[in-house]
């Protein structure tokens, strides 16, 4: 097969809205509740852990298929790894599947935390730590989120080097991140943003706030 099938069967893969469906599976639409966003943690907010964890865990598994088994697969150089990678993200905050829909999915963290686990492991784990410190300390993913594109950044200029290709989409990546979290930012700096402490209950009542992509 051409390396080329890979992106557009990484782009479908991470077109998959698992937060949408599982969502749906429970006659909610998460787009009219807790932040509208479809992503982990809004499932985790509004429909609990027992949701809201495979959803994180389905949507990192869109990243990392791609960047760490696609280019086997696909018979396609090392270097399609991050293409793939990068496909399965815009697939997740893009998916063809909600076009017509809203057309907006998730922020990508969880799916960029899957791709960047299978390009740079050590450096994905030195996030993935900040992040759960963050998180644990402060009770906002949204800050989690952020503080994890900062670490990532950083963890791969210590142990890939800036000069790396694996660099450049961290960067770009972090950065997406960051503007994605724009409205969680302005929220925090107002002392309105969601708490993960929350009771779950409150936010399945609540409509969707702001932004949602």
């Amino acid at each position: 097969m051409h390396p080329a099938l890979g992106l557009v069967a990484a782009y479908l893969l991470g077109s998959v809205p698992a937060a949408y469906l599982a969502g749906r599976a429970r006659g909610v639409d998460l787009r009219a509740h807790g932040s509208g966003n479809l992503g982990a943690t809004n499932a985790l907010r509004v429909l609990g852990w027992r949701i809201g964890v495979p959803v994180f865990l389905f949507d990192a598994l869109k990243g990392f298929m791609p960047a760490f088994w696609f280019p086997t697969w696909f018979a396609a150089p090392g270097h399609w790894a991050m293409a793939y990678g990068l496909a399965a993200i815009v697939g997740h905050v893009k998916p063809v599947f909600l076009l017509g829909r809203g057309g907006g999915g998730g922020k990508g963290v969880a799916t960029a935390a899957g791709v960047f686990l299978g390009l740079a492991p050590l450096a994905t784990a030195v996030a993935i730590l900040a992040f759960a410190v963050v998180v644990a300390a402060s009770g906002f993913v949204s800050l989690g989120s952020i503080t994890a594109a900062f670490a990532l950044v950083l963890a791969l200029a210590a142990t890939v080097g800036v000069r790396a290709p694996v660099f450049a989409l961290g960067l770009a990546v972090a950065v997406f991140v960051v503007w994605s979290h724009r409205a969680n930012i302005g929220r925090l700096r107002r002392g309105e943003e969601h708490s993960f402490r929350r009771r779950r209950e409150a936010s399945a009542h609540e409509p969707a706030q702001g932004p949602t992509r």
